[in-house]
């Protein structure tokens, strides 16, 4: 049997912080999305404060029961301090947790660059995060579609 898309929806949560770098892996997921068939009416986008608060938010929209996928978007840069393992730790832990727990895939596509320069290299080309992300997601409907299909 052929999996139809049209049906699924899906939730990005896309951080604003280092907004230069997440508006571009947000545009670029979406454009996949879209590409791959997914009805831009099927996708809604929630943006938080920064990274740290993505999993809160996943959870969310995970317990709503509305959606059949969702994406996290986010780039926590490192920084003169240890702040941004911390923070990558914890967003990274959570949103498989959340996965898991809830049965709704994450897929994560937040990204842990060093420099700004090497964020922006993971928004084009061949490393381009965001595209990946919605490529993924892609994926993940297909699994969960064949796996409803056989249970």
């Amino acid at each position: 049997m052929k999996t139809s898309l049209h049906k699924h929806s899906l939730g990005i949560v896309a951080s604003r912080f280092n907004e230069k770098i997440t508006d571009r892996l947000l545009d670029h997921c979406l454009k996949t999305l879209i590409a791959g068939k997914i009805e831009k009416s099927k996708i809604s986008v929630i943006r938080v404060p920064g990274a740290y608060e993505i999993p809160w938010t996943l959870q969310e929209m995970a317990l709503s029961k509305k959606y059949s996928v969702l994406i996290a978007l986010g780039c926590i840069l490192k920084g003169g301090t240890s702040q941004n393992d911390y923070i990558s730790k914890a967003v990274i832990e959570n949103i498989q947790k959340i996965s898991l727990q809830t049965r709704v895939p994450c897929v994560l596509g937040v990204i842990t660059p060093n420099t700004e320069k090497q964020a922006l290299a993971r928004t084009r080309g061949e490393m381009d995060r965001g595209k990946e992300a919605a490529l993924a997601a892609l994926a993940m409907l297909k699994v969960r579609s064949d796996i409803e299909e056989t249970i």
